[in-house]
């Protein structure tokens, strides 16, 4: 999950950048099942802030019912969600 996480990361901040619209619907797909995935990992975990949190931006990011944000707005939570999942990865890396 940890390549899957930076690979993600990586991506997130690509979208500041020009790039195609599939681009951005491809990142839509892909943070929603990541995102889903670590919900459903802290859920197991019973860590419910991190479920809660992990949960709520796989249905932010969910493609069926887009959430209009504006480019500007969006670019601000790709760079915020990026930070918090840097910060996820640090925190599990001290907890192995």
């Amino acid at each position: 999950m940890k390549n899957i996480q930076i690979a993600l990361i990586i991506a997130l901040l690509l979208c500041l950048l020009p790039m195609p619209y599939g681009y951005f619907i491809l990142i839509r797909y892909l943070s929603t099942i990541v995102f889903a995935a670590m919900a459903y990992h802290y859920y197991n975990k019973q860590e419910n802030t991190n479920t809660l949190l992990w949960g709520s931006l796989a249905l932010l990011f969910q493609p069926f019912f887009k959430i209009t944000l504006g480019k500007g707005l969006w670019n601000i939570v790709d760079v915020i969600v990026a930070i918090l999942l840097f910060v996820a990865l640090l925190k599990e890396s001290k907890n192995h």
